[in-house]
Order: structure tokens, then C-alpha cells, then sequence
């Protein structure tokens, strides 16, 4: 069995859940998704320094143990209000390409093209960290080169 396979699988499977009021609590979030599969793990994000450290910082992942689960939940959930706020629900990789084509409009593509999807922490691999960084750099330089030209000397 291919190792990526499993990967993509298991990215797949893991939920975005966005636009959480702050009244939610971690338990509340598990009790509105489990009722559409065995969820696996749980990560809500807690601000851990400056002024909010402790409180939630609005947004959730939640692993399912199959990918159809996890796109009944999005199908079922996105758009639905908790505590008077509609959820952001999307496949955890969605939400990653669309960080990723939103940087490589800046930075050139590469950021794509180094496999960001494949990642299952919900991160930039770091080739495609350096890759954006070298991309912003290159940009950085040719802006720096054409405002030179501009000037009269």
C-alpha cells in the first residue's frame, strides 16, 4: 500500500471548523459533530500568549475516523448557527490549498507545486516553506530592481 494514499486518506478525513463564537466549549463541538461518525481526535486552538492567552482562538480541527464522515459533517454543519454565528466547515485540505493559492499569488506558485496538500499536521511542509520564502525574496529583488530603473539618475 502506498504511504501517500494513507496520508491523503487521512487528511481527507479531518474537518476545519471555523467561525466558533467563543461561548463554545470543546465538549459542545464534539457533541454537534459526533452524531455524523466516530470522530478520532479533537485539536481546539487556545491562544497561548499576550492578552487573550487561554481563551479560544475561534476555530477547531476534528479528525474522523473516514472520509465520507467527515464530508457527511461538512455537508450537514457548514453553515449552521451555534451561538448565533453561521460555522465555517471545510475539509482540512481544502482549507490548506486555499491558504496555499492565496500565498502563491504573492509569492510565484511554489508553494503548491512543493505538495502542501499531502501534509497531515495541516502545515507547510518545509520545502515549500523555503520554496515560498525564495519566491518572496525573488519578488522582493525585482521590485527593489524596477524601482531603481524608475529613477532618474
Amino acid at each position: 500500500m502506498d504511504p501517500r494514499s494513507f496520508i491523503d486518506e487521512k487528511s481527507e478525513s479531518r474537518l476545519y471548523i471555523g467561525n466558533l463564537d467563543l461561548r463554545i466549549t470543546e465538549s459542545a463541538l464534539i457533541k454537534m459533530f459526533s452524531p455524523y461518525g466516530k470522530i478520532v481526535s479533537e485539536d481546539f486552538l487556545w491562544h497561548t500568549r499576550g492578552p487573550k492567552r487561554g481563551e479560544p482562538r475561534g476555530f477547531a480541527f476534528i479528525q474522523y475516523s473516514t472520509k465520507e464522515e467527515a464530508k457527511l459533517a461538512k455537508e450537514k454543519m457548514h453553515g449552521r448557527l451555534a451561538c448565533g454565528r453561521p460555522l465555517v466547515v471545510r475539509l482540512a485540505s481544502e482549507k490548506l490549498l486555499e491558504e496555499a493559492a492565496h500565498n502563491s499569488s504573492k509569492a510565484g506558485g511554489e508553494a503548491i507545486k512543493s505538495g502542501t496538500a499531502g501534509s497531515t499536521s495541516g502545515q507547510m511542509s518545509r520545502s515549500a516553506k523555503i520554496a515560498a520564502i525564495k519566491n518572496k525574496l525573488k519578488a522582493l529583488d525585482e521590485e527593489r530592481g524596477s524601482a531603481k530603473k524608475q529613477k532618474p539618475s
